[in-house]
């Protein structure tokens, strides 16, 4: 149950700290004294949208804070309890806007999305205000009146989760099988390809290896005729550099007498000779590699070939030819995993459509057993608001069995007759305004006495309804408040009278400053407002009276 609430610099309102009890708690004042701003107020704590136009003028922010007793809510504790968010039996809802249009919402002092706090305070509490009625023609919403007395609202989302996923496979199906020819080709396409890359089974590098021996193979005779050349000269010919260096070297070494101009040349000398015998041996090296093989080189020239003309096939160099390859290797298998996710798809759409089948079959079997229930309590309710001919329907209409829908296999309808010779027929067709408000709150009583909220709030349902059905639609509100708690926004004395707790509204002060007051009554204040909503210029003795007697206080 709602425990507390207080509100600070919201509209005219400086600051209001209100207890509230169980029961049927009622709140009464003139016209314009503000009773619609508590409950505004405690919207906002529940998550609705705020703008900056609501803190009080001069002030930086408006600050909300909502205290529920959940006690007796488990399932008010478990949300909590998963979020790590639960630490007691009380829990405060928190609602801060700043008057620069920022706003922030905290749950048991901890900062929270709106989408959270609204999930929260579903389990909390319920409003229904005066404009149920203009939402109560819509067929969506007599739908959803329908599912929450029958409790398979949740059930209700299933269904509609079931089809959504059965239609997205659908639609995903229909597009990758409308693709599926020119997939096909193009799978041809590159088993094609692939298999030529794979008859030329070309190896990394081999292609730079090719093409050095070719020039080796070509080249052969003028490096063999260039290198012995070479050697001839540093090494093997008659006159070479390594005789003249030993002859130099001798002929330094003979003198008896050398000098260290001489010692030096001698070292540079011998370096000389030690490197020239090292490129003879590189030469020889080149000179035992190198070999005439016309028949290889017809090899070497034929495979290069085949890789160029490959290459020149897909437009690319030929060491670009592995690259390609893992390219298309890669496109077919992302190919073959589109037939996979086809058959996962069509899988996963046979799952959807029987689990669909099996939950829209169970909700619409709960909502024809709730639909006869809910029309019986209602016709009762509309008996005792003086409409005791009137007859009502939930009607359920079969949908197609062709496709899924996301509401079930039925579309509910409200139909109504107001006087037993007269067909049924649709709420905006056959109930005037009075008779649509009167059919409205017996609705909301009667969804309200089945739904786990433990607090139920309405807003001046009574609008357009006075004399003995507004007594009754008290004592309808009083009989809710044994099993909830209900606070009720009325103009009617008739109402008011009933409420186990009494709160009025008014303005106090001046221009220039002004701000609403909520006031728990007593008895005898309690009185007078009663006499103050029953009417005249002036309060007598027998309006007082009369008050007495609908509050059923003895003199």
């Amino acid at each position: 149950m709602l425990s507390n609430l207080t509100i600070s610099n919201y509209a005219i309102t400086e600051h209001l700290d209100i207890e509230l009890k169980t029961g049927m708690t009622v709140l009464t004042g003139e016209t314009g004294a503000g009773k619609s701003i508590m409950l505004d107020a405690l919207g906002l704590a529940l998550g609705d949208r705020a703008d900056s136009n609501i803190v009080r003028k001069g002030a930086d922010r408006a600050d909300i804070h909502a205290q529920f007793d959940i006690s007796a809510i488990p399932a008010a504790h478990s949300w909590l309890q998963e979020r790590d968010l639960d630490g007691s039996n009380d829990c405060m809802l928190r609602r801060v806007i700043t008057a620069d249009g920022r706003s922030r919402a905290y749950i048991n002092g901890q900062p929270a999305t709106l989408q959270d706090v609204r999930e929260l305070g579903s389990f909390l509490i319920d409003i229904h205000s005066q404009h149920a009625h203009q939402s109560l023609l819509q067929k969506p919403y007599q739908r959803e009146l329908l599912d929450a007395y029958a409790g398979t609202t949740a059930l209700a989302k299933q269904v509609s989760e079931h089809c959504h996923e059965y239609q997205y496979c659908t639609k995903t199906l229909a597009s990758l099988e409308a693709n599926l020819a020119e997939q096909n080709a193009q799978e041809q396409l590159l088993r094609y390809q692939l298999e030529e890359l794979h008859r030329l089974d070309l190896k990394a590098g081999e292609v730079e290896e090719l093409e050095d021996l070719q020039k080796q193979l070509a080249n052969a005779e003028q490096i063999l005729a260039a290198n012995h050349h070479s050697l001839n000269l540093c090494r093997d010919g008659e006159v070479n550099a390594m005789g003249i260096l030993h002859q130099a070297l001798s002929s330094l070494y003979s003198s008896q007498h050398r000098s260290s101009v001489q010692e030096n040349a001698a070292q540079l000398l011998e370096s000389a000779r030690i490197q020239i015998e090292e490129a003879a041996g590189e030469l020889q090296h080149v000179i035992d590699g190198t070999e005439l093989d016309p028949e290889r080189l017809i090899e070497v020239e034929t495979r290069l070939d085949a890789i160029y003309q490959t290459a020149r096939k897909h437009r690319i160099q030929a060491d670009e030819l592995m690259t390609l390859q893992n390219s298309l290797e890669a496109q077919l298998e992302d190919l073959d995993a589109s037939d996979e996710k086809i058959d996962q798809l069509r899988s996963s759409q046979e799952q959807a459509l029987k689990a669909y089948q099996t939950t829209s079959a169970s909700l619409s079997k709960k909502r024809t057993k709730a639909a006869k229930l809910m029309k019986q309590g209602i016709e009762e309710q509309l008996q005792a608001l003086a409409m005791k001919h009137c007859e009502i329907e939930f009607a359920m209409h079969p949908l197609s069995n062709d496709e899924p829908h996301s509401h079930g296999q039925e579309e509910i309808e409200i139909l109504i007759s107001t006087n037993p010779t007269a067909a049924k027929g649709p709420l905006n067709k056959i109930a005037s305004g009075g008779e649509l408000s009167r059919i409205s709150l017996a609705i909301q009583v009667i969804t309200a006495q089945v739904a786990a909220i433990p607090t139920v709030v309405f807003d001046e349902v009574d609008v357009g309804i006075g004399g003995a059905t507004a007594e009754i639609v008290g004592q309808l509100l009083n009989a809710l408040g044994k099993r909830s708690q209900v606070l009720c926004v009325t103009h009617q004395p008739q109402v008011a009278s009933q409420g186990d707790h009494h709160i009025r509204v008014q303005k106090v002060g001046n221009k220039a400053k002004l701000t609403t007051s909520l006031e728990p009554l007593e008895e005898n204040q309690k009185i007078e407002e009663i006499a103050r909503m029953l009417g005249g210029i002036a309060i007598t003795e027998n309006t007082l009276a009369h008050a007495r007697e609908m509050l059923g206080i003895k003199h």
